[in-house]
């Protein structure tokens, strides 16, 4: 009986022996060293303040404001900052103007300066034509004929030194002044003549237009 009880308390004497050395890493297959793992330096958070700092001097590098001599380019010869053109840079409208207005009723005829201030500025119905009789082609070329006749009366010729002639319209008058000028009645300003233009309107899209007349 004695012999049993002291060797239950061998047996449980090496259990705890062996408990207590046990290895707690796993042997690696064919060597007696032990697996370590291998050191990471550690880990750094970057500071927040000085990267967005960085950000915006990037930004503010790549999207600076252009120079002022940047703009020198767009007007040859200047230099500086943006300015606007003076009244010599350009070239400067030394021409009378007669402006031809013709519509289906009536035709007017209109001299002006340079500057736009009218001399002369008559229709059909300031020479006796009324109604009708203001869009034909013989009340148009009577206008342009008077105009003319006018204008030496007035003693307006020797100032004029070039003369536009300016179209607006479509109606009968257009060709009756046109033939006027060839004319004898216009000798004496058709050599002035410089410049022909037309200034009559162009609609694209807009509203609807007018329905045609129609009699009877």
């Amino acid at each position: 009986m004695s012999q049993n009880t002291a060797l239950r308390a061998f047996r449980s004497f090496t259990c705890q022996f062996r408990t207590s050395h046990r290895v707690t890493q796993p042997i690696r297959c064919l060597s007696q060293t032990t697996s370590t793992s291998a050191s990471h330096p550690p880990k750094t958070t970057p500071q927040k303040g000085k990267s967005m700092d960085n950000l915006l001097s990037n930004v503010n590098a790549s999207f600076r404001r252009a120079d002022t001599d940047y703009f020198s380019n767009l007007i040859p010869g200047s230099s500086g900052p943006v300015r606007n053109l003076q009244i010599k840079e350009w070239e400067e409208d030394d021409k009378h103007k007669l402006h031809i207005y013709s519509t289906k009723h009536n035709t007017h005829i209109t001299l002006s300066k340079p500057n736009r201030d009218a001399l002369i500025s008559v229709s059909c119905g300031n020479i006796g034509f009324r109604k009708a009789g203001r869009g034909s082609y013989d009340a148009a070329y009577q206008l342009a004929a008077f105009v003319m006749s006018r204008i030496q009366d007035k003693g307006l010729l020797p100032q004029i030194q070039k003369l536009e002639l300016v179209y607006r319209g479509f109606g009968q008058g257009r060709e009756a002044v046109t033939k006027a000028i060839l004319g004898s009645e216009g000798k004496k300003i058709r050599s002035l003549i410089v410049k022909l233009s037309d200034s009559t309107r162009i609609k694209f899209g807009g509203v609807r237009s007018k329905k045609p007349r129609r009699l009877g």
